[in-house]
C-alpha cells in the first residue's frame, strides 16, 4: 500500500483500510487457536494451551518502529513481521514445542521463520518462541496474504516479559545496570521454576484431571439435588 503524505482523516482511513486484513487474520488465527484447545479438552488430553491472545500493533507503534529500523512505509507489509501478533500461554516449556509442532502440521497457514529464545535466550533474558507465518485471508478483492507473528511462551515466561516491557518504556531502552542484572537474575528464577514444573509434570497433570473429573461430579450432584428440592418436584 501506498501510504500519501496527508494529514487528518483521509491519513486516517487510509491506516483504517491497511489494518483491516490484519485485524481480520488475528481474529482467525484465535479462533483456530482457541479451536486447538478446544478439541485437546473434548478428547480428555493435556490441554498444550492454557490461553490465546492477539492484538494488531498500533499505528504510532508502526510508525515508531519503521523510524528505529529504517522501514519506508511502502515496504512495512514484508518487512514487518508483527504487525498482526498472536501470544499463546502454556503451562510447561515442553507444551511450546507440542504447539509448535501442531503449528508446523497446519494447512492453512505458512511457517516462514522460527526464532527459539528458550534455548537461545536473549541477552535481557528474554525467553520465548517465536514463530512468523504467512496466512491468507479472503477479501472482497481477492486473497491476501498476511504476516504474523506467533509468541508462545510459559506464564512464568509472560510474567517476566511483561514487567521488562514496562520498565523498557520507564527507562526508555536503557536500564541502569544495576536493575538489567536483577531482571536477568528475575529470568533465571523464571525458567528454574519452568524447570522444577517440568519435573513434576506428570503429577501435576494428573492432579489437574483428578480435580476436573471430580468438580465435574461434584457439580452434577450439585445440580441433582438442587432439581429434586425445587417445588414442581415436590
Amino acid at each position: 500500500m501506498k501510504f500519501k503524505e496527508i494529514e487528518g482523516s483521509t491519513m486516517e482511513r487510509e491506516w483504517e483500510l491497511f489494518l483491516a486484513p490484519y485485524e481480520q487474520a488475528v481474529s482467525e488465527l484465535k479462533v483456530k487457536l482457541r479451536g486447538i484447545r478446544k478439541q485437546f479438552r473434548e478428547q480428555d488430553k493435556h490441554i498444550p494451551i492454557e490461553f490465546v491472545t492477539g492484538r494488531v500493533k498500533p499505528v504510532d507503534s508502526i510508525l515508531t518502529k519503521t523510524a528505529i529500523r529504517h522501514i519506508p512505509l511502502n515496504r512495512i507489509e514484508e518487512e514487518m513481521q508483527d504487525i498482526a501478533g498472536l501470544r499463546i500461554m502454556c503451562q510447561f516449556v515442553e507444551d511450546i514445542y507440542q504447539v509448535v509442532a501442531l503449528l508446523r502440521n497446519r494447512k492453512d497457514l505458512k511457517i516462514v521463520e522460527e526464532r527459539d529464545y528458550i534455548e537461545n535466550k536473549k541477552e535481557s533474558g528474554y525467553r520465548s518462541y517465536h514463530v512468523v507465518v504467512e496466512y491468507p485471508v479472503q477479501l472482497v478483492a481477492g486473497e491476501k496474504i498476511i504476516l504474523a507473528e506467533i509468541q508462545i511462551r510459559t506464564l512464568s515466561m509472560n510474567f517476566w516479559a511483561t514487567i521488562e516491557h514496562s520498565l523498557n518504556y520507564k527507562y526508555q531502552g536503557v536500564f541502569p545496570e544495576e536493575m538489567k542484572e536483577r531482571l536477568q537474575r528475575a529470568a533465571e528464577a523464571a525458567y528454574l521454576l519452568d524447570e522444577e514444573m517440568s519435573s513434576i509434570r506428570e503429577e501435576i497433570q494428573e492432579a489437574q484431571h483428578y480435580f476436573s473429573h471430580g468438580r465435574g461430579l461434584l457439580e452434577n450432584e450439585y445440580y441433582k439435588q438442587i432439581k429434586n428440592e425445587t417445588p414442581e418436584n415436590q
